[in-house]
């Protein structure tokens, strides 16, 4: 099981390797080539926080979200932000990679 941060989630979102029912976004975020620490926070559509879950050491995150339009925004230290546009659906894994 991966290791957990201050808010609870383990680093990178939950193992999955197949996305059945759910609608999952995952990625991973990286500067130059290598993974970034910091958070990956899921947005609706009209801009408000739903979730949040520590970049695991690879950079990676993962969320099961409802179908639809988010935005993915990564916090790293550095003072590093950058906001990404995603869909999600049902059945389907969305990969976004975040180059910051």
């Amino acid at each position: 099981m991966a290791a957990s941060a201050g808010c609870g989630a383990p680093a990178g979102g939950a193992e999955v390797t197949d996305a059945g029912s759910q609608a999952i976004v995952q990625g991973k975020v990286t500067r130059e080539g290598a993974p970034v620490s910091g958070y990956a926070r899921l947005l609706n559509s009209g801009g408000d926080f739903v979730a949040e879950v520590p970049l695991g050491a690879d950079g990676g995150f993962r969320f099961f979200a409802a179908p639809g339009d988010w935005t993915l925004r990564v916090l790293a230290p550095g003072g590093i932000k950058a906001d990404r546009q995603v869909s999600a659906s049902t059945g389907e894994i969305a990969e976004l990679d975040v180059a910051v």
